[in-house]
């Protein structure tokens, strides 16, 4: 097999998330046909998340595309839904603050790190992401009862609390791994 499937289940995922946005600004909150269509696309989009990292370890096709792109998106996914949201359904924006933050922090500094050292993604990264993915899902789905509602807040709670706490292990890992290559910079000149 080749990296080719999970590649493309990846850009799918990356061409999603303009049309989840774009569904979800022409339904304005109406709970309307357009909704129903971002919540399946968004479904869809979220399973390619499992899907493309699944076959490509299973196949023994990681590949140097889908490292840095499925992170990224997987962002994309999460925080252009979120941001969409905040501006049609009225969430509250700090949310959307604390997550994007750590996700670009944690982006970064994974990239300035990259050269030497490899961080790969923490139990409590995945945790994180799954959490996002269910309350957005949750938050997506319309006509819903209020205690859907609740709980997707719950959960999203969840989410921006581990948020911070993986970014604060992951700030960790990076300020060690760029210790470490200042280290053996220093030891090979």
């Amino acid at each position: 097999m080749t990296s080719a499937v999970p590649n493309a289940l990846t850009l799918a995922r990356i061409v999603a998330v303009p049309a989840v946005i774009v569904l979800l600004l022409l339904d304005d909150g109406a709970d309307g046909a357009a909704r129903w269509w971002a919540v399946g696309l968004f479904m869809a989009a979220s399973a390619t998340d499992y899907l493309d990292g699944y076959l490509a370890r299973k196949w023994g096709v990681v590949s140097a595309f889908g490292k840095l792109a499925d992170p990224i998106a997987d962002k994309a996914l999460v925080l252009g839904t979120l941001l969409t949201l905040v501006i049609v359904d009225g969430l509250p924006w700090w949310p959307l603050l604390i997550i994007g933050a750590r996700e670009i922090w944690v982006t970064v500094g994974r990239l300035l790190v990259a050269s030497g050292t490899v961080i790969a993604a923490s139990p409590g990264g995945k945790a994180k992401t799954f959490a996002q993915l269910l309350a957005l899902w949750l938050y997506l789905l319309p006509g819903m009862p209020g205690w859907v509602d609740t709980t997707a807040w719950w959960v999203l709670m969840a989410a921006t609390a581990l948020a911070l706490v993986t970014g604060i292990d992951y700030t960790v890992k990076i300020l060690r791994a760029a210790r470490a290559q200042r280290g053996s910079g220093r030891a090979a000149a």
